[in-house]
């Protein structure tokens, strides 16, 4: 026989003989399921999307079967390869994304397909295809999440009993590009599995998975969203030793880091979807937050029993005897209007007999602290009672100078346990 391959003269069409078959129909008509083989080549993963919750990946689409149909003599065994105009007039597989929201085949400089027929009729038809398709994320655990995408492949007309979908090679089907990287995770694993699909209207299916898993780079959110709110929460703590008279202060504090906090949980939560369930960020957000929340409540507690504290006091002082004449008082304290070195000033010193009242301002912001006297003044002998008004000015401060920090530490050892 004549090696046509190498003849000029004759066209493509006539040396397959298009125009003498109805490539309308799928090959062995009538006949058994035809065997179409598939392999993958990925490109790149270009991009991951938590809002819209899909990914965008190029791949090279390989499709394998057989035609006898475009068989040709040849001596030398060699195939003839076509671009994608020889396409349009065969039959070619009906192959479609399933669950695709976008794609489209890469037409610069031309349509980026490739025909290629060998004599016996077996042929191979590739192509370079973009697609975006959806992937159901989990974001229970974000941003220590591991996420597993799927790109599912599966013939749009033919059910099983007309074209069988397999892949060509098992799991070394699909072969990847070492370079591919994302900014956002670590690519672990790509691969393969296939089974039946049944639609209740048409029939069965073969369908094709492309199945890969992508792990979360988490050194992003760790300088971006849990160091800053870790340092609103510590920063939150300093109120604890700012003097409880200090009102702007604290409450100056505890607004700007309430605020903080807002701000942050509002950022991550405007570039993840509306999910109904609670995410792992959530919680570590949230109950910082409520830690800075309680340190503006312990404040406002702190002042208030300071104020009613200093009312009851108050009271106390306009219904005690006079003080005059005791010749062993041991000291005269002052409130938090005066400084230390004032109060100290005033240790040892009595009053004069004589000596007239304090005008009344005066005497409300005294808190006299009365010892117990064991010696008689007076003629009389009278022995005085001792009187002693306690202020416990810092005992919530106290408290919540050790409270808080030890239950935020507590609840971090929890928290990275359980979610790492």
């Amino acid at each position: 026989m004549v090696d046509v391959t190498k003849n000029r003269k004759v066209k493509t069409d006539q040396l397959l003989r298009v125009d003498d078959h109805d490539f309308t129909m799928r090959p062995a008509f009538a006949g058994p399921a035809v065997p179409v083989g598939v392999d993958v080549q990925v490109e790149s993963l270009d991009s991951i999307s938590e809002v819209d919750m899909d990914f965008t990946m190029t791949l090279y689409l390989r499709h394998y079967w057989k035609d006898e149909r475009l068989s040709f003599p040849s001596t030398t065994n060699k195939s003839m390869t076509f671009d994608g105009r020889l396409v349009k007039k065969i039959w070619v597989p009906d192959v479609f994304f399933v669950h695709s929201k976008r794609s489209f085949i890469h037409d610069t400089t031309t349509d980026n397909i490739m025909l290629r027929v060998y004599p016996d009729g077996h042929v191979l038809y590739s192509l370079r295809v973009t697609v975006t398709a959806a992937c159901n994320m989990d974001f229970s655990r974000f941003p220590l999440d591991s996420q597993t995408c799927t790109l599912e492949l599966e013939s749009y007309a033919y059910t099983d009993e007309d074209l069988m979908l397999y892949w060509k090679s098992g799991n070394d089907s699909l072969s990847t590009d070492d370079k591919i990287s994302l900014s956002q995770f670590l690519i672990q694993q790509f691969h393969t599995t296939s089974r039946l699909a049944f639609y209740s209207s048409t029939g069965w299916y073969n369908r094709l998975f492309i199945n890969f898993t992508l792990r979360r780079h988490i050194f992003f959110f760790l300088l971006q969203t849990y160091f800053p709110a870790t340092l609103m929460v510590m920063l939150s703590w300093v109120s604890f030793w700012i003097d409880r008279r200090a009102v702007p202060a604290r409450v100056s504090l505890g607004i700007t880091t309430v605020l903080t906090m807002s701000t942050i949980i509002t950022g991550v939560n405007a570039s993840m979807p509306r999910v109904s369930y609670i995410k792992a960020v959530d919680i570590y957000l949230w109950v910082s937050f409520v830690f800075v929340f309680l340190s503006v409540l312990e404040y406002a507690a702190v002042n208030y029993l300071t104020t009613v504290k200093d009312g009851k006091d108050r009271k106390l002082r306009e219904s005690l005897p006079c003080s005059c004449g005791m010749s062993h008082t041991r000291t005269m304290m002052l409130d938090g209007t005066y400084s230390e070195a004032d109060t100290n000033s005033l240790a040892g010193y009595t009053r004069a007999p004589n000596m007239a009242e304090d005008p009344p301002e005066k005497q409300e912001r005294m808190v006299v602290h009365l010892s117990l006297d064991n010696e008689y003044t007076g003629p009389k002998k009278k022995r005085f009672k001792s009187f002693r008004i306690i202020q416990n000015t810092h005992a919530i401060d106290t408290l919540s100078r050790m409270i808080f920090p030890g239950a935020y530490i507590i609840f971090n050892l929890i928290y990275w346990c359980v979610y790492c």
